[in-house]
């Protein structure tokens, strides 16, 4: 009986950190609702601009989130529920398209297209003429190609912690696999899915790059191209958003309700199921995946990068700096957008606090605010904050405005990290073990290691690539890879664009194996 007052009090300790985290990740939503406020003329006028690119986005997040929740769990299933071939290697290259900024993903999406391009002659081979890659339909399968992994990286971390006991006695009973899935595995996926494919479309809402090379009217197009000249639209603009990542947010938050997730210790390992026959045709949709959503891409980069090296026109030393900047950087934002959301998981899931869930809103919608909004407002509050005025273009800021922009890629990984600990292994070890620091390091660590390693997997890819909060916030003769990419295909420098970006390749994928695949499985 001494020990009951513990848990309230660790609840209203975390209730506390949640209010305090809520309001850092609400600072540049409300900076986005204030100025619109301030700047807005005729808002009706404004808003009815806006109606045209708020459909087309909303309608390309949708599509976008939908496939790549299918494409994902269909791939996340396949590398670890199943004997294909060469699973571990699959598990990381199908990763790989997230270490791809979009825009350079696009930029050599319309490269292979143009003549001498690798899909321009692949197409040739079969008497078919390259497409006009414009619009909606080139956008959404671009997207899709570079936003399926962050569905099939949480819902993998999640299939690996399931227990084996109900998947097997279902095939005992004459179920098939197809049917297994879909009856005793799929439900205790669902809260996986729904926090990644949200993710998803949040990404597609703030995105710019990719959509405006393949001339796709959104919402983000409105709020760059008027940010100088029409302010005032600009911040309307990223207040629809906002507005929009709030009721997606709290939706999803809402369909969660339902959940159905076997809540005891996994024993063992899980028997895979064999595809027998049908390995090559399974083979043929991973490694198709693969070639469109990273392999196309990183063709079209080498030949870029082979021109500049055969002309002797690369500087590779100039490189050193930008890409250590980018590996601590990205590592730094990753751990510590972690620690920050985990005490946020935990009352989100163990003691389903409205405070925890409303904060949670916040730090998701903080994903649908585009980078140079969230660093707009850190200038804002930076310079007009006595206290924070000489933090302005310095290293802490630029890190918080990616802990802000990417923190709830790590929330939805911790969130199934926690649920992945059963509630009698927690009471027991709390009978057994008076120190809640050691009860975490010895029991909740453990089986929490592979989704907070997925989780903050996907803050550090991100971070690595991101572009206008490091433009805008950076400490003067900070640069990263993602800043070098930019200012060399802004100058038309196409074979710097792809030496840089085979170089974040290479840094991407090392730091991923490193801290996240090898550690979580």
């Amino acid at each position: 009986m001494t020990g009951q007052p513990a848990p309230l009090v660790t609840h209203k300790r975390l209730d506390l950190y949640s209010v305090a985290l809520g309001v850092v990740f609400a600072l540049p939503g409300i900076f986005v609702v204030v100025r619109a406020a301030q700047l807005s003329g005729d808002i009706g006028e404004t808003l009815s601009e806006s109606v045209g690119p708020l459909g087309r986005t909303i309608l390309l997040a949708s599509s976008v989130a939908a496939t790549a929740a299918v494409l994902g769990t269909a791939l996340a299933w396949m590398v670890t529920r199943t004997d294909l071939p060469a699973a571990r290697t699959w598990k990381i290259v199908l990763v790989l398209p997230l270490v791809l900024p979009s825009f350079v993903g696009a930029a050599a999406f319309l490269a292979s297209l143009a003549p001498g391009g690798l899909l321009h002659g692949l197409l040739g081979l079969i008497g078919i003429d390259s497409p006009r890659a414009r619009g909606f339909w080139p956008s959404w399968a671009l997207l899709t190609m570079f936003t399926y992994p962050y569905v099939l990286l949480p819902v993998s971390a999640r299939l690996e912690t399931l227990r084996p006991t109900l998947e097997e006695s279902a095939r005992l009973l004459g179920s098939s696999a197809g049917h297994t899935f879909r009856r005793v595995t799929l439900p205790q996926l669902r809260s996986s899915i729904l926090a990644s494919s949200l993710l998803v479309f949040l990404y597609a809402v703030s995105e710019f790059g990719a959509v405006q090379l393949l001339g796709y009217d959104t919402l983000t197009r409105v709020i760059f191209a008027t940010r100088l000249a029409d302010r005032g639209t600009s911040f309307t603009s990223a207040t629809l958003l906002v507005v929009l990542a709030l009721i997606v947010v709290a939706a999803e938050r809402r369909a969660r309700g339902g959940d159905r997730v076997d809540d005891r210790a996994r024993s063992r390992s899980t028997q895979l199921v064999h595809l027998g026959t049908k390995t090559p045709m399974a083979l043929a949709f991973v490694g198709s995946v693969a070639f469109f959503g990273f392999v196309g891409p990183i063709v079209s980069l080498i030949i870029w990068a082979t021109r500049g090296v055969l002309d002797n026109r690369i500087n590779f030393a100039a490189l050193v700096g930008p890409a250590v900047n980018t590996a601590y950087t990205g590592v730094v934002t990753s751990v510590l957008a972690v620690i920050m959301v985990l005490p946020l998981a935990v009352l989100l899931v163990r003691h389903r606090s409205r405070t925890g869930k409303a904060a949670s809103i916040a730090v998701v919608g903080g994903f649908a605010v585009p980078g140079l909004v969230i660093a707009i407002s850190l200038v804002f509050w930076t310079l007009n904050t006595p206290l924070l005025s000489r933090l302005y273009q310095t290293w802490p800021v630029l890190i918080l405005a990616y802990v802000i922009h990417f923190g709830s890629q790590a929330l939805g990984a911790a969130e199934g990290s926690v649920r992945a600990v059963p509630t009698t292994l927690r009471e027991s070890s709390q009978l057994l073990e008076p120190s809640l620091l050691r009860r975490i390091l010895r029991v909740d660590f453990p089986l929490m290691r592979s989704g907070l390693a997925s989780g903050g997997g996907l803050v550090l890819l991100s971070t690595l690539k991101e572009l206008p909060a490091t433009l805008l916030l950076a400490p003067i003769g900070f640069s990263t890879l993602a800043t070098e990419i930019w200012g060399s295909y802004e100058d038309g420098f196409y074979a710097e664009v792809g030496v840089s970006a085979l170089f974040l390749v290479a840094l991407s994928t090392l730091l991923t194996w490193l801290l996240v695949l090898r550690r979580a499985t």
